[in-house]
């Protein structure tokens, strides 16, 4: 049986292992001078650039309505410009500026990294399971 705190408790136990993952992750994304969320944003914008604000935003987990400080700050920082949609003047797409395209070699390599350090601590097997978990959490209805 798992060695779990609080009784394993879902909510205790996600949350422990979020701030383990995190300090692990704000490792590499501070050398490259970005937060953790600021980072997610570029990698989906290399995937895809031109996204709208409102999509980035659902892909990060966040609220739309709390969304745009975070995107401030990526425009400050150089790497992003926002761009209004020509068929809907309100919708606002978000694309790379050359400052941002730079990045993606470093960002990606910090994934892989990332990914890297995870897969050693986790069979094959465990990983799989990992990843169903984690898609099951992501669905879940509100």
């Amino acid at each position: 049986m798992a060695d779990l705190h609080f009784d394993g408790s879902v909510w205790c136990n996600i949350n422990i292992a979020l701030c383990h993952l995190e300090t692990m992750y704000k490792q590499e994304t501070e050398l490259l001078g970005l937060t953790v969320i600021e980072w997610c944003v570029l990698q989906m914008l290399y995937d895809k650039d031109g996204q709208m604000a409102s999509r980035l935003a659902d892909g990060v987990g966040r609220a739309a309505t709390s969304f745009t400080p975070i995107l401030d700050k990526l425009q400050d920082k150089g790497f992003i410009e926002r761009r209004s949609h020509p068929a809907n003047q309100r919708a606002i797409r978000i694309y790379l500026t050359a400052e941002g395209k730079k990045l993606e070699e470093l960002v990606r390599a910090s994934v892989e990294r990332i990914e890297s350090r995870l897969r050693r601590q986790l069979s094959d097997a465990e990983w799989q399971v990992y990843q169903c978990v984690i898609e099951d959490l992501q669905s879940l209805t509100l």
